[in-house]
């Protein structure tokens, strides 16, 4: 299986707040920082740089531990308890001691990094912090486009954090029983893009994506629709920026609804030229939808939607998938369950008789 690993080198954070005592250590670190093109404001003691915190909120922080007025472990505390959003910090010291290597993490520092210290040891350190921040920058982005089809569709409640977390047991369940398993880390990629599998649906009309009833023939072409409309979304953003997860969320959005007997749509796919997570990211979608109560539908049972999903083997899901679904079924139960919405329809009988399911 083909592995990316995301680069992204090339984007800085916008700002690095330094705290350090040392003349000597705050010069060579501001050279050194701006040298590598970020923005950097340097403070000579922990009460400094809380003041600076708070003004400027930056995107990381680069401490030492020994300060006067405020340590480097009050000013660790203190932004975790403050801020609002990640902030990575990095902490310069002149001790490699295990308390205070201990100490500092769990104040909350992500990383330590001792004194004397080669400065492109110190540039490796940001860049790896960097990499995390706008992987997480991006998630939130793309957990944010994803929400924009929950706050038009009356109908959603936790189905995105359902099928986020099913992904992830599908997938970890389907790598066990591979001859060349999945990564964790592609597992978990796969699972956290799996909440954009509907965007495309904020190009579909209200009165059609909020239909009570039966779609018309024409309403349904419109419907079928969004896996293109996603998709294109997605492709465009991957050619702009080369993000790798940005390809996967793309082949999940567009090839979701494809069936491996190449009966699906947008594309009329068949077998393995669906991509791997959107085989996965179908099941794990249809088992919630099926559970699911709807204004057109009653919601499905655990044992119904097991039934439904293991004779579907082979026609609109993979084989290999549907045998991980059996292994791990209870777990997704488990989830339906954690994850169960807060509101009913409230329908009467002869409303559900009346509203046909529109797929």
């Amino acid at each position: 299986m083909k592995s990316h690993e995301p680069d992204f080198s090339g984007m800085l954070p916008f700002r690095i707040l330094v705290a350090e005592d040392s003349l000597f250590e705050r010069k060579l670190l501001l050279r050194k920082i701006q040298k590598w093109g970020y923005f950097v404001e340097i403070t000579q003691d922990g009460e400094a740089a809380l003041k600076a915190f708070r003004r400027t909120f930056p995107d990381m922080v680069i401490t030492d531990l020994s300060m006067p007025l405020v340590s480097g472990m009050e000013f660790i505390r203190r932004i975790r308890r403050e801020s609002l959003r990640y902030v990575y910090i990095i902490v310069l010291s002149g001790t490699s001691e295990k308390t205070h290597v201990v100490g500092a993490l769990e104040s909350g520092a992500d990383d330590y990094l001792v004194k004397p210290f080669h400065p492109e040891e110190l540039r490796t350190r940001i860049l790896a912090g960097t990499r995390l921040l706008r992987l997480q920058s991006q998630n939130l982005l793309l957990e944010g486009m994803a929400k924009l089809v929950d706050y038009r569709s009356q109908e959603t409640g936790n189905h995105l954090e359902r099928v986020r977390e099913s992904t992830l047991v599908l997938g970890e369940t389907y790598a066990s029983l591979t001859e060349q398993p999945a990564s964790r880390e592609w597992i978990e990629l796969v699972a956290s893009m799996s909440v954009l599998h509907d965007v495309g649906k904020v190009g579909i009309p209200d009165g059609i994506l909020n239909k009570p009833g039966r779609l018309t023939e024409d309403e349904i072409k419109t419907m079928r629709t969004h896996p293109a409309i996603g998709g294109a979304m997605l492709e465009e953003l991957f050619q702009k920026t080369g993000f790798p997860q940005l390809e996967i969320a793309r082949n999940i959005v567009l090839y979701h609804h494809e069936h491996y007997d190449g009966s699906g749509y947008p594309r009329g796919l068949r077998g393995e030229e669906i991509p791997l997570p959107a085989r996965i990211v179908a099941v794990a979608d249809v088992y919630d939808a099926l559970r699911s109560q709807r204004p057109y539908k009653v919601a499905m049972s655990h044992e119904e939607c097991v039934r439904r999903i293991l004779r579907e083997r082979g026609k609109q899901f993979d084989p290999q998938i549907v045998e991980a679904f059996s292994l791990c079924k209870d777990r997704l139960d488990d989830i339906h369950k954690q994850f169960a919405d807060s509101r009913t329809l409230g329908l009467s009988e002869k409303e559900i008789s009346e509203r046909k399911k529109r797929f």
